[in-house]
């Protein structure tokens, strides 16, 4: 995609649906519920999810000051001690801060240039990687695939394919490119797989690597789609 403003839309948009199916889990969550490292609760979750928005807001006002950011630890999410820390916080201030994070990201994403966004050359810590991409794996593959997370994680299965099946569908409406609507079908494939829906986890994955054929590394050892590898219906392991 070379529409820059049609770009950034896509990119805000794609923020925006993660940010809001946030807030729907938040309301609908227990308001004593309890979690742990291998099974999270809704409130840690969302505020996790939140941070790796907030330090991609980091990395982008480092660009508008001409300076590099931090280097940041990656998260381990088995952590007992990351966990704890998170389920620490206020609710009432994670749910503001999924908001307010998300509403400065995509601010921040209009300060940018379209060199910025395009040419990974410009900032060595991308490491090869191009910005516009690495802003739709921190504001929204990685967070939609952790709310499929909870929903499959708290027998919600069907609720977790129905979000992903959206999102799926709002990265086509918005006009995203091809590798962030892989990353859509991408989640979509994982939350199928944990439902049972093998054949339909395969063919999402498929169609997940021909838009983007860089998640085919993560479906090969991806322990979400175990069940179709197993099966030996992953287009990874047939190629």
């Amino acid at each position: 995609m070379t529409d820059i403003p049609a770009l950034r839309a896509a990119i805000a948009g794609m923020i925006g649906f993660s940010a809001s199916s946030e807030q729907v889990l938040l309301a609908a969550a227990p308001p004593a519920e309890t979690g742990g490292p291998s099974c999270w609760a809704a409130l840690p979750l969302v505020a996790h999810n939140t941070e790796f928005r907030r330090q991609q807001v980091q990395r982008l006002r480092a660009i508008r000051a001409g300076s590099a950011p931090p280097d940041f630890a990656e998260a381990d999410h088995g952590s007992p001690g990351m966990y704890a820390e998170l389920s620490a916080l206020p609710a009432d201030a994670v749910g503001r801060d999924s908001w307010r994070v998300s509403g400065e990201l995509i601010e921040e994403l209009d300060s940018v240039s379209q060199a910025d966004l395009l040419d990974p050359s410009r900032h060595p810590w991308l490491r090869g990687r191009q910005l516009w991409l690495q802003l739709i794996v921190r504001g929204f593959w990685h967070p939609a695939g952790h709310l499929g997370g909870y929903y499959l994680s708290h027998g919600q299965a069907g609720r977790a394919v129905a979000l992903a099946q959206q999102a799926v569908t709002t990265a086509a409406v918005l006009g995203a490119p091809d590798p962030a609507r892989g990353m859509a079908s991408y989640n979509l494939a994982c939350a199928q797989a944990g439902a049972g829906l093998i054949d339909e986890a395969a063919a999402a994955v498929a169609e997940a690597i021909a838009l983007n054929a860089d998640l085919r590394a993560n479906a090969a050892r991806d322990t979400d789609l175990a069940a179709v590898r197993e099966r030996g219906m992953l287009a990874a392991d047939r190629d």
